[in-house]
């Protein structure tokens, strides 16, 4: 079992920062593929960016490649998106992701979200 406590969200204006931070227990994340996924009202959940095991590969969605950027530190079992230049279409609700892959399943655990509003 992996809990994850994710923090760091707020209000923001357009064109700032935010960093947001997931915080895992029960488990060490080195095990675990780590991303940032967000909902935003009346859409789908989707990825937003995803780093491997030991941070050697990064994924990012489009609409937030050279603006976002995800880190880990697995000593400290932390997991961070340093978001840039925010947009108002940014504004969704971030989840944390640890999932690993089992034989042939996978685990997927969630943190509770925290809320991201971009808005002048």
């Amino acid at each position: 079992q992996v809990q994850l406590v994710e923090s760091g969200g707020g209000l923001v204006q357009p064109g700032g920062s935010l960093r947001l931070s997931c915080a895992a227990s029960g488990s060490t994340i080195s095990l675990y593929a780590m991303s940032w996924f967000r909902q935003a009202p009346g859409k789908e959940r989707e990825l937003a960016a995803s780093t491997t095991e030991f941070g050697s590969s990064t994924v990012y969605t489009d609409s937030v490649k050279g603006r976002f950027t995800i880190s880990r530190d697995n000593a400290k079992n932390t997991v961070h998106l340093q978001m840039n230049s925010l947009k108002p279409e940014d504004t969704a609700v971030y989840y944390c992701n640890a999932a690993r892959s089992v034989g042939p399943m996978t685990r997927t655990y969630w943190g509770q979200g925290t809320q991201v509003t971009v808005s002048s």
